[in-house]
């Protein structure tokens, strides 16, 4: 029996299901009540849209006494999104769905005579505008009004006029309630994912600069562990992009009281680490490379496979002080005065290895040619000339 099959065949249990969930769901609570956070930024989001949809109730039921008071804490629910540039979006996604399926619902009423007809009518051309691109997640809104309108029986037309106008007023509300009541400022998930790149870059090459000194080359999983590096790279993108999204139309005086205390990472941070991880991909496709007998039959070894190992600590080094700098752990990322003269060390010892394999042959010095420069090229990624003092 295979290890998949093994894991096909186990049996679900309920129980242990149920207490992870809440064991997860423990843990969150917990960040949330620690301090500023994704899960706090949840929970701050479920109740500005529940605060929402309820005043968007009582606007539309108790001040203006409309029995049927649903499409406004509807769309003022849904409305309050990630940030208030896209909840203004929505809005105008999801007002214009929701006209297209009330009119569309009263017109088919109106020539067919009878429910079931304006249901066959209206429905499946609504169902097939939903996958318009330019309505985004909300086209699928038109048919559902639809169906709320036949349903009500309600496709006159004041009906149709009103609920628009219940529309209309639950988006005011709901982007109101975005953007004046604590607006979602997305900048802390810039500064917390440049970090993790950092680090997790620097896990890398601290992993494999320990599996060459223990001379076990696991090209396999370093090649992973590069692979992961590109995820937490994407990931990083995308909270930029969320940052400079979430920073739209929002006021001035609201921005500043929601910015984090430390100001945002530079872009230009971004496109260092992306360079980075780059040069840790190329590095660990090299040692794939050095590692097969077929296409490399001079690997570097001994001493010199020794200081390579001892230069990407080195870096793996520096990769963590600015993980740390920037979670505000440390004020510097500059090696010290030890770590440079090492570095010196290193270099020049790799450099006579170099001139050594270059007298057995050109295979040797072109792989530990190359392991050497992809090498210096991080060190000078991650410690900028202009941080070396």
């Amino acid at each position: 029996m295979t290890r998949v099959t093994e894991v096909v065949r186990r049996p679900f249990r309920p129980a242990h299901a149920l207490q992870r969930e809440a064991g997860a769901v423990g843990r969150a609570a917990r960040a949330a009540w620690r301090g500023p956070g994704r899960e706090r930024d949840l929970v701050v989001q479920s109740l500005k849209a529940s605060g929402a949809a309820i005043l968007a109730w009582l606007v539309a039921g108790e001040w203006m006494g409309d029995p049927m008071a649903l499409m406004a804490p509807w769309v003022a629910l849904v409305l309050v999104q990630a940030t208030v540039y896209s909840s203004l979006m929505q809005a105008v996604r999801q007002l214009a769905a929701i006209c297209c399926g009330t009119v569309l619902a009263a017109v088919a009423l109106a020539v067919t005579g009878s429910t079931l007809g304006a249901v066959a009518l209206s429905v499946p051309p609504l169902v097939l505008l939903a996958n318009w691109p330019r309505f985004g997640d909300q086209g699928i809104y038109g048919a559902t009004t639809a169906l709320f309108t036949l349903a009500t029986g309600a496709a006159g037309a004041s009906s149709v006029g009103h609920r628009v106008g219940q529309a209309a007023l639950g988006a005011v509300i709901g982007l109101a309630v975005n953007a004046f009541v604590l607006p979602p400022i997305h900048l802390r998930d810039v500064r917390e994912n440049l970090a993790a790149l950092a680090r997790e870059a620097g896990d890398v090459l601290r992993t494999v600069a320990g599996d060459l000194r223990e001379g076990e080359w696991d090209t396999r999983r370093w090649s992973r562990a590069s692979a992961h590096l590109e995820h937490r790279l994407r990931a990083l993108r995308s909270a930029r992009g969320w940052s400079r999204e979430s920073l739209r139309l929002t006021a001035a005086p609201l921005r500043a009281v929601r910015r984090p205390p430390a100001p945002v990472p530079p872009e230009e941070d971004d496109d260092r680490w992306s360079r980075v991880t780059g040069h840790i991909r190329a590095l660990t496709r090299s040692l794939a490379v050095a590692a097969d007998d077929d296409r490399a039959p001079t690997s570097p070894s001994g001493p010199v496979l020794q200081a390579y190992a001892g230069l990407l600590e080195l870096i793996a080094d520096a990769c963590h002080a600015e993980s740390q700098r920037l979670l505000g752990a440390g004020d510097d990322v500059r090696p010290d005065d030890g770590a440079e003269e090492t570095m010196r060390e290193l270099l020049g010892q790799l450099q006579d290895g170099l001139r050594e394999h270059a007298g057995q042959g050109a295979d040797g010095t072109t792989v530990l040619g190359t392991l050497l420069l992809q090498a210096e090229n991080l060190w000078s990624e991650t410690v900028p000339t202009g941080k070396k003092g």
